[in-house]
């Protein structure tokens, strides 16, 4: 025969055969309890570490079977288990509470393998014993403690969630989960995150210690649904990895513990009292604009007629010098006069440019004119998009342009005998650029007025049909100012949709 028939590796055969004696020695002296018993489990051999676990000295536990050691409160469906795999010259793990000579108790992790000999049968069973008492006391502290903070978690008021450096929620709390329906999106955490710090995951990746500063809060909206407010503390956590090649690593992995508030209804009546303020200054400028937009108008159409004065005064120098001269200083005189008029229009006012979500600006708007729409009548559909990144712009011109025109889109369905009056105001991100829709189910607006809708002191009131484009003109200024473009275009459904354009970095378009 072979030696690998024998089961013995060639390299082996040089190997002189290691004594028996050392064999016993090494199960002897083991720092972990061995026992050997016959097919019947009585104890024929146990070894010193055997002893100090069950308290019995190796001379009173040789003869005696291995249940002197049982507590008999072990379930017998499991002492049937272990049997019956034995009884397959199968090995069996598992634990048993056993009783020390002293009477106490004890954790046991048994490992029992089938010793078979050279005719197949089951000669021996090799024991190998663990007292797992204080381990398993471990365990329960642990899994209790688990259970404590998770209970607390879950009680939380607020919502939490974890974050491992992938960005992977790996632990959250009901009331997170609650967002998760609420939202319905897929995870919250990003959203808040994205609208606290766009640029956070490269952030967290590079120099995680930053992410501290994202807390504050953050504006989701929701299609059909209410705008929610919530503040988010956001604090880096060291995570230890669980893999075994980080045994010896004394450096973890960052997460990141978002702690996420609900301050909808302190926002909502914050907002209140800020729309009250901003209706008044918004009304405020209106009536300066119109003043404005009223003597600039005058001046504009005086130009002409005193332009034709000009050109007449010329040819009748010719004929007539001294009715001219008078003509003339009268002309100048005029002249002078609508220069002082001139400087007496209310200038545009001043504002700093700041970062600008499009949508708290639409929502302003929307909160200005509820009371107009619902005089005439009207159904908004509010279609934000959840996050939209931050414009630089001017907050009050902007308002002023959009108001303007909803202002257009309620004139436009607000005629006798138009039923369908419905409006709906959008906003999306479209490749590098923020798209805000306004459409009305009005008559429309013929395509030869769409172009002169946005000159200056157009109106077309005097149809009863066509959409009316008041002040679209200076609405296309500030559109203009901010690098934007604007257009109206016929909806699918009829009716007029006004499309604002901006650049997410600014620049024009």
């Amino acid at each position: 025969m072979s030696a690998l028939s024998r089961g013995r590796h060639p390299a082996q055969e040089s190997t002189p055969d290691l004594p028996t004696e050392a064999y016993r020695q090494a199960v002897d002296q083991a720092d972990i309890a061995i026992s050997i018993t016959d097919p019947h489990a009585n104890i024929l051999f146990a070894n010193e570490a055997f002893s100090r676990v069950t308290g019995y000295a190796p001379t009173e536990l040789i003869g005696q079977n291995e249940s002197v050691l049982s507590n008999h409160t072990t379930p017998p469906a499991l002492y049937k288990e272990m049997w019956s795999r034995l009884s397959e010259q199968r090995a069996w793990t598992g634990r048993l509470l056993n009783r020390r000579k002293d009477g106490a108790l004890y954790l046991a992790d048994v490992s029992i393998s089938p010793v078979v000999d050279a005719g197949g049968r089951t000669s021996h069973f090799l024991g190998i014993h663990r007292d797992v008492t204080e381990l398993h006391r471990l365990e329960r502290v642990v899994r209790n403690q688990k259970l404590l903070i998770e209970t607390a978690v879950d009680a939380a008021p607020m919502a939490l969630a974890l974050l491992d450096q992938q960005g992977r929620v790996i632990l959250d709390n009901q009331e997170y989960k609650k967002l998760v329906s609420d939202l319905q999106v897929p995870e919250p955490a990003h959203c808040i995150l994205d609208a606290l710090e766009p640029a956070w995951r490269s952030i967290f990746t590079n120099d995680p210690a930053r992410c501290a500063a994202f807390s504050g809060e953050a504006c989701i909206d929701r299609l059909g649904g209410r705008t929610r407010w919530l503040s988010a503390t956001v604090s880096p956590v060291d995570l230890q990895s669980d893999c075994a090649d980080s045994y010896f690593c004394t450096t973890g992995q960052p997460g990141l513990l978002l702690v996420i508030s609900d301050v909808t209804s302190l926002r909502e009546s914050r907002e209140r009292d800020r729309a009250a303020a901003l209706r008044v200054a918004l009304t405020e400028e209106e009536r300066t604009a119109a003043v404005r937009e009223g003597l600039s108008a005058a001046l504009f159409r005086l130009d002409g007629p005193m332009n034709m004065m000009a050109s007449a005064i010329g040819v009748l120098r010719r004929r007539d010098p001294v009715v001219a001269q008078v003509l003339e200083d009268a002309l100048a005189e005029s002249r002078t006069h609508m220069e002082e008029l001139r400087n007496v229009i209310p200038p545009m006012p001043r504002e700093i440019r700041l970062g600008i979500n499009l949508n708290e600006i639409l929502r302003d708007v929307l909160e200005i004119s509820t009371a107009r729409m619902l005089a005439a009548g009207i159904t908004v559909d509010w279609r934000p998009t959840g996050t939209l990144p931050a414009v630089q712009g001017c907050p009050l011109q902007l308002r002023m342009l959009f108001k303007a025109l909803v202002d257009n889109a309620i004139e436009a369905m607000n005629v006798k005998g138009w039923n369908r009056r419905e409006l709906t105001v959008a906003s999306d991100v479209r490749n590098d650029r923020i798209v805000v829709t306004i459409a009305d189910s009005g008559p429309g607006i013929p395509a030869e007025l769409r172009h002169k809708a946005f000159e200056p002191f157009f109106s077309n009131k005097s149809s009863g049909r066509a959409h009316l484009g008041t002040g679209l003109s200076r609405a296309q200024q500030v559109v203009s100012d901010h690098g934007g473009i604007i257009d109206l275009v016929q909806s699918p459904g009829g009716g007029c949709t006004a499309l604002v354009e901006f650049r997410v970095d600014g620049d024009p378009i």
